[in-house]
């Protein structure tokens, strides 16, 4: 079982390394792809695939999104914001005249399914496209894995107070503050090598340690929320794309989270 997760694990960062290189074109249709892929293993532990018009229209308005965004630059507004709106009214209109096939949690846990996968998984694309992104994206990296590997060096070594007890009864808040801080010192060793070998001229060094640090804290809530619908929905994995991880909400489950506030964040620091 280790073995077979450490494969698939390098196999991911080894495609992840080459599309977030690439950017563009390459990395939009594996944002797209593993966004569209989140949303039916969200659909499918809440039951929503069950429910073929609510699952028609979430995937129609998923992909719409995502085409928005990649030809948003052909456009004289930004598209995001009135695609979300439409879905909401679509998936009102399927639900009243439906009525009562649907209920009114079900067209929440639609509406809620795709801002959750495919609004945030999105962001990476964003973050790349950014002038600066090339080097930024990989913040959201660093934020969400590198914050879970550290939580779990330090829970295991100094663990002792409970983080959420019923939720997560492993996860220690010495482990969250630990992923907190080792995640801020691996995004300021990383901001000293892009200072050393970029052109490019902010202090790196302590705004990368910053922006970790905060996309850390976020992570923990994202792996948390992820944890929580499961047990809401009394499932292991969300799918099982992954060998030895699951499905992509639950590699992903941070990552989704914290994509948007790492863009933000570069936006408004850097």
């Amino acid at each position: 079982m280790f073995l077979k997760r450490l494969i698939s694990g390098v196999v991911l960062l080894l495609i992840l390394l080459l599309f977030n290189y690439l950017g563009g074109t390459a990395l939009f249709l594996l944002m797209a792809a593993l966004s569209l892929k989140g949303l039916y293993e969200f659909y499918n532990a809440t039951g929503i695939a069950k429910k073929k018009a609510l699952l028609l229209t979430g995937f129609i308005f998923g992909l719409i999104y995502s085409l928005c965004l990649y030809f948003r630059n052909f456009l004289s507004y930004d598209p995001k914001l009135p695609v979300i709106i439409c879905f909401l009214i679509v998936a009102g209109a399927v639900f009243v005249f439906a009525f009562p096939k649907y209920t009114a949690t079900e067209l929440f846990t639609t509406f809620f399914g795709m801002a959750y996968t495919v609004v945030t998984l999105q962001f990476v694309y964003l973050t790349r496209e950014l002038s600066f992104g090339r080097w930024v994206v990989w913040l959201i990296y660093i934020s969400s894995w590198g914050c879970d590997t550290c939580a779990y060096c330090a829970g295991r070594l100094f663990g002792k107070h409970k983080l959420a007890p019923v939720l997560s009864p492993h996860k220690s808040v010495e482990g969250a503050i630990g992923g907190v801080l080792g995640s801020s010192l691996i995004g300021a060793l990383y901001g000293l090598a892009c200072a050393n070998f970029t052109d490019l001229t902010f202090d790196l060094v302590w705004i990368f340690a910053i922006v970790c640090g905060v996309g850390a804290i976020i992570s923990q809530i994202g792996d948390l929320t992820a944890s929580g619908i499961k047990r809401n929905f009394n499932i292991k994995d969300y799918g099982r794309l992954i060998p030895g991880h699951g499905g992509v909400l639950d590699r992903f489950d941070s990552v989704i989270i914290t994509a948007p506030i790492i863009y933000y964040l570069a936006l408004f620091m850097l």
